[in-house]
């Protein structure tokens, strides 16, 4: 049996970019629209919902990716980053742990979160970025997780043309 899916981490990244991203538009809607108590209070349940739903998910995936870690190949320069990528996904796990559990001990669902802790929401998704940015970087530039594409024995592209050269005059 051909194993696919070596592992899980790439498959729920996803969700931790996707929740705390969400979370920081809908924080900083929710105080923009304070004038407009009912909107701003939707605003405010989704960014505070959103932000907890991120914060979870980040834990899974902080497991998994230091579980695959130990998986893939890989050489120095690809181990050197894997750390740095680690270091980035550590500190914003704590981060993330931190905010939601500050927000959710602090704040009814539908508050109106202040400028302060927006702010510190929005560099929380900055801490998601730069991780994400980095574990990018493991797969685009070092090519870790990722299975080579066989090389053919006729050496070329012979069989695959591309749309640019098909069409020249």
């Amino acid at each position: 049996m051909i194993e696919v899916i070596p592992n899980l981490h790439p498959l729920l990244v996803h969700f931790p970019i996707a929740l705390i991203s969400v979370a920081a538009f809908f924080h900083l809607a929710a105080r923009l629209l304070r004038n407009q108590p009912r909107c701003a209070s939707y605003c405010a349940v989704l960014a505070h919902t959103t932000l907890w739903l991120g914060a979870l998910s980040a834990l899974p995936t902080a497991i998994l990716g230091w579980m695959a870690s130990n998986t893939v190949n890989h050489d120095d320069a690809g181990h050197a980053a894997m750390l740095l990528h680690r270091s980035w996904a550590l500190a914003t796990l704590l981060a993330l742990t931190i905010l939601a559990g500050l927000d959710a001990w602090r704040h009814k669902v539908d508050a109106i979160p202040e400028w302060p802790f927006i702010g510190a929401v929005i560099l929380g998704w900055a801490l998601v970025a730069s991780t994400a940015w980095h574990g990018a970087e493991l797969v685009y530039r070092h090519g870790l997780g990722v299975i080579a594409i066989p090389v053919q024995e006729h050496g070329g592209h012979d069989a695959h043309q591309h749309e640019d050269t098909a069409h020249k005059h």
